[in-house]
């Protein structure tokens, strides 16, 4: 995993510079080869875990050392990614979303939050925020005038994506939910961004472990054929413990 950090870096590199943008149309996205669904993996969840605790400490801590241990992904954004899967196998089963899928997209969108010399706190913060460029019509991206007078995003012209899960203000605005906990939501907490990226995906695409499903909730969230292969690439890779 660790060999994969340049192309990792490469890819959230070219997604802040062009975030938002996509196929022109869906059946076109479809004939260009989108990917079968990964395998989506649950972790396994801490003892006497409920809907009361945060997402972040839903995982058992023993799965949560060794995957992280395995895979080369900070403990805490796949505290994360392990909490949002297990909260959302809870709340929305029929969707089946994994851990492996979210930490893929948490991979290719900023590096598990420490894109540019970025960190995820203790708390979840990821300091200094992550902000994409500005969605300004330029060539290769959409064009999205200010839509949150720059609330998220310190822009008060145009939109920018913003936090580890890279969402526009418009989407967070439609579906942020409080991963740990605090009272409020923030698209820079990575357990609100998680969860909030989970529950999108699982609103796109109903069932993400068929492939019509995964490829609905992927191409929602970017609709990008080279994305969903990168995603389903290391959602593969986080899965399989021989990789």
């Amino acid at each position: 995993m660790r060999a994969r950090a340049g192309v990792i870096a490469c890819a959230a590199a070219l997604l802040l510079s062009a975030c938002a943008t996509g196929e022109r149309t869906w059946s076109e996205a479809m004939d260009r080869g989108y990917p079968p669904a990964p395998a989506q993996r649950v972790p396994t969840s801490a003892e006497e875990a409920t809907e009361a605790v945060p997402v972040a400490e839903l995982a058992h801590p023993r799965w949560l050392a060794e995957t992280a241990e395995r895979t080369g992904i900070p403990r805490r954004a796949l505290a994360a990614y392990a909490g949002a899967s297990l909260r959302l196998a809870e709340t929305l089963p029929q969707c089946g979303i994994g851990w492996n899928t979210l930490a893929g997209i948490g991979a290719v969108e900023s590096i598990h939050g420490s894109y540019l010399g970025a960190g995820v706190e203790d708390d979840g913060v990821v300091s200094p925020p992550i902000i994409g460029i500005a969605l300004d019509g330029s060539e290769g991206v959409m064009e999205i005038l200010d839509t949150d007078e720059g609330e998220l995003d310190g822009d008060v012209r145009w939109d920018r994506a913003v936090g580890p899960m890279q969402f526009i203000p418009t989407t967070w605005g439609d579906y942020a939910q409080d991963g740990n906990l605090d009272g409020r939501t923030d698209p820079h907490q990575i357990d609100d961004a998680v969860l909030t990226a989970a529950l999108y995906l699982c609103e796109s695409g109903d069932d993400v472990t068929t492939d019509d499903g995964w490829q609905a909730a992927l191409g929602a969230y970017n609709r990008s054929v080279s994305y969903a292969r990168d995603v389903a690439d290391l959602a593969t890779t986080y899965a399989d413990p021989a990789a």
